[in-house]
């Protein structure tokens, strides 16, 4: 029995130590933007932001995560991240953001929706809301493209109340 033990903690080891790159970040601060690009692919936009610029890395139609890669003056990553998340979504300033402070906080979003009764219109981001609830943020814009409103609620698309056979 004791025999078996140490083979078997050596190959736990070993099968741990192969998990910690699975979780290491895909890029790195520092990383030129030629690595970035030649790790993670074309972005799908590109976005400038003062003496840095920000490149998107968009989710499909159902992804729920999207990422911005920070590129200094310098050519070189300053940072990599999910936009996704609340606190960016807080941050938008109602009644003073535009469409271009949106795109730079948090891309390009999952669906353009234009409403017949109301004036707006309306960007909606699907995300995973805490790593755990299927929501959507929408984020309303006049004709000047000037933020009105931002709402959040569940997803329509994982709505399966609407599935009845």
């Amino acid at each position: 029995m004791k025999r078996l033990i140490l083979p078997v903690l050596a190959a736990a080891a070993l099968s741990l130590s192969g998990c910690a790159s699975l979780f290491a970040p895909p890029v790195n601060p520092g990383d030129t933007e030629q690595q970035v690009v030649a790790r993670l692919g074309q972005p799908t936009a590109v976005y400038p932001d003062g003496n840095t610029h920000l490149l998107e890395y968009a989710a499909g139609a159902f992804g729920q995560y999207s990422y911005m890669a920070r590129i200094g003056p310098d050519g070189r990553l300053i940072s990599y991240q999910q936009v996704w998340t609340m606190e960016n979504f807080r941050s938008i300033k109602v009644d003073q953001a535009t469409k271009n402070d949106v795109l730079r906080l948090v891309g390009r979003p999952t669906e353009v929706t234009r409403y017949a009764r109301i004036p707006f219109e309306a960007w909606n981001y699907g995300f995973k809301e805490s790593g755990v609830w299927n929501s959507q943020m929408t984020v309303y814009f006049d004709a000047q493209g000037i933020v009105r409103k931002v709402e959040n609620g569940p997803d329509p698309r994982f709505d399966d109340s609407r599935m009845r056979f």
